[in-house]
C-alpha cells in the first residue's frame, strides 16, 4: 500500500518537472495595462517572450521581464543539468487579476472631493514544454 502511493507521487513529480510557476504580487501598476504586455507573450516560446518584453517601449513590460526570468531560474532549480535552450519551454499561461487599490481624494472646485484609485494587481506566470 505504501509503495503504490509512493509510486504515484514520484511520477507526479517527474510529471510537474516540465511546468514552472512564478508570480508577482502587489505589483503597483494597473491590471488592464499589464494585461496589454501579457497578452502580447501569452503562448510564445521564451526566448521571444525576452525579447518582446525587451524592446517594449511599457513600463508593465519591465516587470514582466523581471517575472519571466525567474520563471527561467525556478525551472533550473527544479531540471539540474538540464540546458535551458533544450527544452523548449514556452509560456504556456499568464493571467493577470486585481489587487488591493489604494483609494486617495484630490481636491475638487466647490469644496468637493475627487476619489482617486490607485490599482495595483497580480500576475502568474506558468511555463511548460511544447511538446506537453
Amino acid at each position: 500500500m505504501g509503495s503504490r502511493k509512493q509510486d504515484s507521487s514520484i511520477a507526479r513529480k517527474e510529471a510537474n518537472k516540465d511546468v514552472v510557476k512564478a508570480s508577482l504580487n502587489n505589483c503597483p501598476s494597473s491590471p488592464r495595462k499589464m494585461r496589454l504586455v501579457a497578452d502580447i507573450i501569452r503562448g510564445e516560446q521564451v526566448d521571444k517572450a525576452l525579447y518582446i518584453l525587451k524592446y517594449s517601449k511599457k513600463d508593465a513590460s519591465n516587470k514582466l521581464e523581471k517575472l519571466l526570468l525567474s520563471a527561467m531560474a525556478n525551472w533550473q532549480v527544479k531540471n539540474e543539468g538540464a540546458d535551458i535552450e533544450e527544452a523548449n519551454l514556452i509560456v504556456e499561461e499568464i493571467f493577470v487579476d486585481s489587487a488591493r487599490q489604494l483609494k486617495r481624494l484630490r481636491p475638487a472646485p466647490q469644496g468637493r472631493g475627487y476619489r482617486i484609485r490607485k490599482r495595483s494587481n497580480h500576475v502568474t506566470l506558468i511555463l511548460g514544454n511544447k511538446e506537453n
